[in-house]
């Protein structure tokens, strides 16, 4: 199947989980998990919560940003994968002064 995420509506969620300010993304979901292009303009993150019935891998496509996750931060810059399993607790955030650009992958298990 192929994901034409140029071609999905950007959806603008505020406060994304608890977090600050709007997350900015394409989104394609199904009974089987969630697929995203994500955008976190500076000051804005994805709140703590935790992987019930997930897992996630976040690769970061551009800019900065860091993870907490197990109770410390992870810096986040291009190129970095994170992965949060099943029945732990992640939080993203942008603390850079550029836009952090992300994909995601949930899958349901």
């Amino acid at each position: 199947m192929l994901i034409e995420f140029d071609k999905i509506e950007t959806a603008v969620i505020p406060h994304m989980r608890g977090g600050e300010k709007t997350v900015s993304a394409q989104m394609f979901t199904d009974s089987m998990g969630k697929i995203m292009r994500g955008r976190l303009i500076p000051g804005a993150s994805i709140g703590l919560h935790t992987h019930e019935t997930s897992s996630e891998v976040i690769y970061v496509l551009s800019g900065s940003g860091k993870v907490l996750c197990g109770g410390g931060y992870e810096p986040l810059t291009a190129g970095a994968c994170h992965y949060c399993p099943k029945g732990q607790e992640h939080s993203l955030i942008n603390d850079s002064g550029e836009d952090l650009v992300f994909f995601a992958v949930v899958p349901e298990q």
